[in-house]
């Protein structure tokens, strides 16, 4: 059988990234990020989109070259449709459209949650057997998204709970742009977290039933809070950023571990993988090995590589639609908000 080449193409959000898989073994994994963003406190549609065209070309080049194998050996190419921010998708989408055409090979699209998910399914060598059994259950939890996942099988998943609101993600990126500590909020907030108590403070936690979540009022808490001891004290922030930061992550953590905690129980499924920029959290991935101690779970971290917006998940996604021939035809627009299929 003859080799199955992958190329991957991410442009959902900020990052440009391309990778090149063989038979589902990662040979290349080449990401461009976007600095412009830090001076406006978030990403700007318009400038992620003109950063994308500039980067589109020379990492899909890149990965190319790293992985060792000339355009024409690919067998197809697999891109994130969607969701994301518009733009930014039409960079990518475009340009895998253009490529997979003049190649005369199929295009695969892939969703950009069901990426993240499978990132766990992306293997570094031929005999990596690091993936979770199926089903298994997955926490997904990003800047824009938080999920408790059913993987029945990497094109049957179900959503079982899922925000009504704001992502933990989002949280984390406001409460960090509130107390002034810069964008994006996830790699402070965790920083100043290893060195502060996170009992110091206490933030409301929503009831929310069933497994969904939110997270809006502890926002709002955390604001309000702030601003009470503002009052006090100018540079409230400034003597007790890293108890802030230490006891806002920690209710975080206790709001998504408490619903995944119940998903477990209400699925008696016990192998639990977490996935999604914020699985890059030190104290969320410090809580799944506590809950595997405690619960008897057998749990799944991705690599931190693996956990931020990339192109291996999309390539392994990509590959195994390729092995069931589910291709897309190419007038298929992007979309820019869908949960999974």
């Amino acid at each position: 059988m003859n080799d199955v080449y992958i190329l991957g193409i991410e442009s959902s959000c900020d990052d440009t990234s391309a990778a090149v898989l063989r038979n589902g073994v990662l040979l290349s994994n080449v990401t461009a990020s976007q600095e412009v963003h830090k001076a406006y406190g978030g990403v700007v549609p318009e400038l992620a989109s003109r950063a994308h065209q500039q980067n589109v070309v020379p990492v899909v080049d890149q990965a190319l070259k790293r992985a060792g194998i000339e355009k024409e050996q690919l067998s197809a190419i697999a891109f994130t449709r969607g969701p994301g921010l518009m733009g930014s998708l039409l960079v990518g989408v475009s340009f895998a459209k253009g490529l997979a055409r003049s190649l005369g090979i199929p295009l695969v699209d892939v969703n950009h949650l069901q990426g993240h998910v499978m990132a766990h399914f992306i293997k570094e060598s031929d005999d990596d057997q690091s993936a979770p059994p199926l089903p298994f259950i997955c926490l997904l939890v990003s800047g824009g998204n938080s999920q408790i996942v059913k993987v029945n099988a990497y094109n049957d998943m179900q959503v079982l709970g899922q925000t009504i609101d704001d992502a933990a993600g989002e949280a984390i990126d406001k409460c960090s742009k509130v107390m002034g500590l810069g964008y994006p909020g996830g790699p402070i907030i965790d920083k100043l977290a290893r060195q502060g108590n996170p009992h110091a403070y206490k933030f409301a936690e929503p009831h929310i039933p069933g497994l969904n979540y939110s997270f809006s009022g502890l926002k709002t808490s955390f604001l309000y809070s702030l601003r009470e001891w503002v009052k006090t004290d100018p540079d409230f922030v400034e003597h007790h950023k890293e108890d802030l930061a230490a006891s806002l992550e920690f209710t975080i953590v206790d709001i998504l571990m408490k619903k995944l905690r119940l998903a477990v129980k209400q699925t008696n499924i016990k192998h639990v993988a977490v996935a999604g920029g914020v699985s890059a959290n030190n104290g969320l991935r410090n809580a799944f090995r506590e809950h595997a101690e405690k619960y008897g779970w057998t749990i799944y971290i991705p690599k931190f590589s693996y956990t931020t917006d990339n192109a291996a998940m999309i390539g392994i996604t990509g590959y195994y639609k390729y092995l069931d021939n589910d291709y897309c035809s190419i007038d298929k627009p992007a979309f820019s908000k869908v949960t999974f299929q």
